[in-house]
């Protein structure tokens, strides 16, 4: 792209052009029927979530506080990406205003740090209910899960900033197309015509501290909640424990492993072609699946779930006697 860019503007570009799968223009149908899908179980499967921890006075404990956070992270990660490549994919247009295309990967980044930070919490949390459960209520108060939720956004606010700060500061040569579903760094950072080392550079040690951080806290968690875990002695405490934390793990693994790819890999391989069906895995698939992995393995959030689906069934059914 860069080789063929005769001139750089000054003034920033109107829009930019999203390919998405313009390549393949068969695959366009059946992938906006999957998007749609996805996005509208997202959002049913992360608003239940929140409505119930919110709702139900047994899920007021600092797990449920975080996964009430956790869902609506996934509930913004869906619609700043998802009904935008639903109106592309839907029309002949395939553009993103510039102001759009800078909103979109910024929210994008400060959520996906956000995310980092609340899932090591989750796991401090799991930490401390299996290793130390007679100091939990001690340990793990409210006070502190709003500071840790705090620092979790505000932390993420901070590098979105930075990566915006530099990136909008990128010329952009020739046609403005991206070869992605939605704007994100890497993609604006690979089109730009200008020397781009200090923006790869900022980029591979935030991600790279905001990622595997984060990610060493919740390894290290776990290797104590291993050990903690081995030590029951009957067999169906080891399997309360366990599933305590399966549903994290799985979540975690999800979560990181595509941005680990994606983000921490050296700029010369990154690939717009991969790096695109990777990004929306875990803009869309990702947050879809994490409501259903919390309730299938969670009989607290199933229970809630249930009461709270009665009490709408019950609402209705009066609505519709008057």
């Amino acid at each position: 792209m860069r080789g063929h860019n005769h001139s750089i503007l000054r003034e920033p570009p109107e829009d930019f052009i999203l390919l998405g799968v313009s390549d393949r223009p068969w695959l366009e149908l059946p992938l906006f029927a999957v998007l749609l899908v996805s996005y509208i179980l997202a959002m049913l499967g992360n608003i239940a979530i929140i409505l119930v921890s919110r709702l139900d006075s047994q899920l007021h404990s600092p797990m449920y506080i975080f996964l009430g956070h956790l869902s609506f992270l996934d509930l913004c990660y869906t619609t700043t990406t998802v009904p935008q490549m639903l109106v592309n994919m839907g029309s002949s247009s395939k553009t993103i205003s510039y102001g759009g295309c800078t909103m979109q990967y910024a929210i994008f980044h400060w959520l996906g740090c956000t995310e980092c930070i609340v899932l090591a919490a989750m796991a401090l949390d799991r930490y401390v209910a299996i290793c130390e459960p007679l100091r939990y209520a001690v340990i793990m108060h409210r006070p502190l899960c709003q500071k840790l939720v705090a620092v979790a956004w505000l932390s993420g606010f901070g590098n979105s900033l930075v990566q915006v700060v530099l990136t909008v500061q990128l010329p952009f040569c020739g046609r403005q197309v991206l070869n992605n579903f939605f704007c994100e760094v890497p993609a604006m950072i690979k089109l730009s015509c200008a020397d781009t080392a200090m923006n790869d550079t900022t980029l591979a040690v935030l991600v790279a501290f905001f990622v595997l951080v984060p990610l060493a806290l919740i390894l290290f968690s776990y290797g104590f909640i291993a050990r903690a875990v081995l030590r029951i002695q009957s067999s169906r405490g080891r399997h309360k424990a366990f599933g305590t934390c399966s549903s994290h793990l799985v979540v975690v693994s999800l979560f990181y492993l595509p941005a680990i790819y994606m983000y921490l890999q050296p700029s010369s391989s990154y690939s717009q072609e991969q790096g695109k069906f990777i990004s929306l895995f875990y803009s869309i698939i990702t947050p879809t699946l994490n409501p259903f992995i919390y309730t299938l393995r969670n009989k607290d959030v199933k229970g809630a779930l249930r009461k709270l689906l009665s009490r709408i069934w019950r609402l209705c059914r009066l609505g519709s006697e008057m």
